[in-house]
């Protein structure tokens, strides 16, 4: 892939990864193909920052776990409260780098 494009990529993207795999990322993007752009630059990533807002706000409810897709863990919340509370003031450290996890296996998906 052109390289210009992944620079532009990375910069418009790059709150959405952690700052260690943002180069491990330009340097699979390079690799492959320019079929592979239409699906990159429509791929919806979700923002860390919202998760830790809703995470604030919701958490006890597991509404953040549901919106980064983890299901089960978004139910466990959902039944117990947030953990009896302790689950969900956990997550409100923990919340942005999961988010940040959930789009590394996204795009790493895409990339294989």
């Amino acid at each position: 892939m052109d390289s210009n494009k992944v620079d532009m990529f990375i910069m418009s993207n790059s709150k959405f990864f952690e700052s260690h795999q943002l180069q491990f990322i330009r340097e699979r993007l390079i690799t492959i193909d320019d079929s592979h752009w239409p699906m990159l630059s429509t791929m919806q990533l979700k923002d860390p920052t919202t998760s830790l807002i809703v995470s604030i706000l919701a958490g006890s409810l597991g509404i953040d776990r549901f919106i980064i897709g983890d299901t089960g863990l978004g139910i466990g919340k959902l039944l117990t409260c947030g953990g009896f509370g302790i689950w969900a003031i956990v997550d409100w450290f923990m919340i942005q780098k999961a988010t940040r996890e959930k789009n590394m296996q996204k795009i790493q998906h895409l990339m294989y």
